[in-house]
């Protein structure tokens, strides 16, 4: 998900010249084959080498010598060739014949006395002796290593070039992304600003004794597009840019890994000045020695070159390495120290404008009505990234196509809005009436209870048509600004609107289903945050227990040590519980004194499957005024 957008021109990312060369169909090269070539080969070595000729016994030839029916024969050291004379006087022609040699002494003398011409040749086997013994076993064993290390080493097919680097040389005419075509980034452009500027102009810095950074560090959630902005810093210079991926580097051969960053950066310093990008860094920069039981030897090796050749750059060496990473806290040390990565740029989500500026780019060529608001948009997407924003009007554009309109209109947005933060909707999955009415009051409770507290976040739609893998109904929250922090009414406010589902449950039927599973699952890690990391527990206090060992753009934990007893272990776990019991406590108290509220409005959601954000306000204030009845919600 990315939180600037590229405009690409016309462009795939690719070199032009790849497009505009034909793809040429490769040879599919198989062990099969090979073994089928020497069998060939050997069946017709067999036919070439072999005497021509019919074949006849010893007997038969010294009979047929006795008859005078030979003309002229050869003699080698281990045949007996030659010709007969034709019984047919009309043809011209004889008749060849071979036969084995057999130690004779008496041969000679009848073919003189028979007046057959006979000579001796001396044959030389030491030809095809060489071939079958030594060439052809050694050329089926090459044959078979290429094959091999063909397969290992990718698709080059050349074994000399397995330790060459894998990178992607862009020329200056490929790169067609500047910052122009980069929207919701503005810090970032402003932090790259001065490398583009370096490669330009470094005479300008290098004359009053500044060091330019030799190494830029994009550090973002996945989907940032911090590829897409290491490309237009390229494009902005106008120099080469070397994109490869840190995967690519590692191969199961120890130092092959190190030998393709050598003749990486080899590469680049003769096209210098230019760009290294070095996507997914952590694949090779991970900490040495965090393993107990051992490291990758060829990965570490790989690191280590790494290190080496970013220190044996000049500072007027016109070559700046840049790298991306998710999670820049499993990276070595050495590699984030002054002198190799010196900068590192935070490729943020975009705020509210950075997303309407994303809109905006994405949105060109995408024919769209005039009711449609960008920044309403923008206000709707929270969180979202440039990605998710291009995928939502993508799938807007793909949802009025299917509709055979001519523009794309807020619905299609909308709609294209829920898909991605809710999942495809199922409307063709058949649920019995009971489990429809579970899910309409268990989604209707969440919806109450977000309603009449006060620090939580709107109710946008109540939906009981089931979505994504497993929901079978949903209630969307989204919040009415960006938020960066959270208090504890706030977090204890969330809470109770995990726990209004169940509750609503337990006051209706007087018991509980499956569906709450994962609103107790992340009403749970809330309580646990609170406790252990956020120091929100009156009975332990402002301490942090454990050290919040998880990725920030990752968003899951990477695990690590408990660093404290297990009677501090007990507590916290009671701690969390009676978080989880006072919140219980207040909504089940909310969801009592609202019970006919609750029973209307799961009627009216059980006959609308969906009831809208400003259907829901007008519901409750039709309620709030006194009024009896069938309520109108339309």
């Amino acid at each position: 998900m990315n939180p600037f957008v590229c405009r690409q021109k016309g462009y795939d990312g690719t070199m032009a010249k790849q497009k505009k060369e034909p793809t040429k169909k490769q040879f599919n090269f198989q062990i099969w084959y090979i073994l089928i070539a020497a069998f060939v080969f050997m069946s017709l070595s067999s036919y070439l080498f072999n005497p021509v000729g019919g074949n006849i016994s010893y007997s038969e030839f010294k009979s047929l010598v006795r008859d005078g029916r030979v003309e002229s024969c050869q003699i080698t050291s281990s045949l007996v060739k030659g010709t007969l004379r034709s019984e047919d006087l009309r043809s011209g022609k004889n008749q060849t014949f071979v036969t084995a040699r057999v130690d004779d002494p008496d041969l000679v003398k009848e073919l003189e006395a028979q007046g057959i011409q006979y000579a001796g040749n001396y044959e030389n086997t030491w030809l095809q002796q060489f071939l079958f013994t030594w060439i052809l076993p050694i050329g089926i064993f090459f044959l078979i290593w290429r094959f091999v290390f063909k397969k290992m080493g990718g698709t080059t097919g050349s074994i000399m070039s397995f330790g060459k680097s894998k990178g992607r040389v862009y020329a200056q005419e490929d790169l067609k992304f500047s910052f122009e075509d980069v929207a919701g980034i503005d810090e970032a452009k402003e932090e790259l600003e001065e490398v583009v500027e370096f490669l330009k102009t470094p005479h300008k810095f290098t004359k009053l004794g500044g060091r330019i950074p030799k190494g830029v560090l994009l550090v973002g959630a996945p989907g940032t597009g911090k590829t897409l902005l290491a490309k237009a810093v390229a494009g902005e210079a106008g120099v080469p840019f070397f994109s490869i991926s840190g995967s690519e580097f590692v191969e199961m051969f120890v130092g092959v890994g190190a030998s393709r960053v050598r003749d990486m950066f080899s590469q680049a310093v003769q096209k210098a000045p230019c760009i290294i990008f070095i996507d997914e860094l952590d694949a090779i920069g991970k900490t040495r020695g965090a393993n107990p039981v051992g490291g990758h030897d060829e990965r570490e090796q790989t690191l280590n070159q790494l290190l080496v050749e970013m220190d044996g750059f000049g500072t007027n060496a016109g070559v700046i390495i840049m790298s991306a990473t998710n999670r820049p806290e499993t990276l070595d040390p050495a590699l984030l120290r002054p002198g190799r990565f010196d900068r590192q740029v935070v490729v943020d989500r975009p705020d509210l404008h950075g997303r309407e500026a994303i809109l905006v780019i994405h949105s060109k060529g995408v024919k769209l009505d005039k009711d449609v608001k960008l920044k309403s948009i923008a206000a709707m997407t929270p969180g979202f990234v440039g990605a998710d924003l291009a995928n939502i009007i993508n799938e807007a554009a793909l949802l009025a196509a299917r509709r055979s309109k001519d523009e794309v209109s807020m619905s299609e947005i909308e709609e294209a809005i829920e898909r991605v933060m809710a999942g495809l909707e199922k409307k063709k999955r058949l649920i019995n009436k009971k489990e429809k009415e579970i899910v309409a009051y268990h989604e209707c409770g969440h919806a109450l209870v977000a309603s009449f507290l006060t620090s939580t976040d709107k109710v946008k739609k109540i939906s009981i048509v089931p979505r994504g893998v497993a929901a079978l109904g949903y209630t969307l929250q989204l919040p009415t600004e960006d938020r960066y922090m959270m208090t504890k009414v706030e977090l204890i406010e969330r809470i109770c609107v995990f726990l209004g589902g169940r509750i609503a449950e337990e006051i209706i039927f007087n018991d509980v289903s499956t569906g709450a599973q994962n609103d107790l699952e992340k009403a749970s890690d809330i309580a646990r945050r609170m406790v252990k990391y956020y120091g929100m527990s009156e009975k332990l206090g402002i301490v942090t227990f454990e050290p919040e060992n998880k990725s920030a753009y990752l968003g899951f934990s990477m695990g690590g040590s408990k660093e404290y007893s297990e009677e501090t272990a007990r507590e916290i776990d009671v701690e969390v519980k009676r978080i989880i019991d006072d919140t219980y406590t207040k909504t089940r108290k909310i969801l009592e004194n609202k019970k006919s509220v609750l029973i209307k409005l799961s009627k009216v959601l059980m006959e609308k499957e969906v009831i809208e954000g400003d259907e829901l306000i007008a519901f409750l204030d039709n309620e709030e005024k006194g009024k009896t009845g069938e309520t109108n919600v339309n």
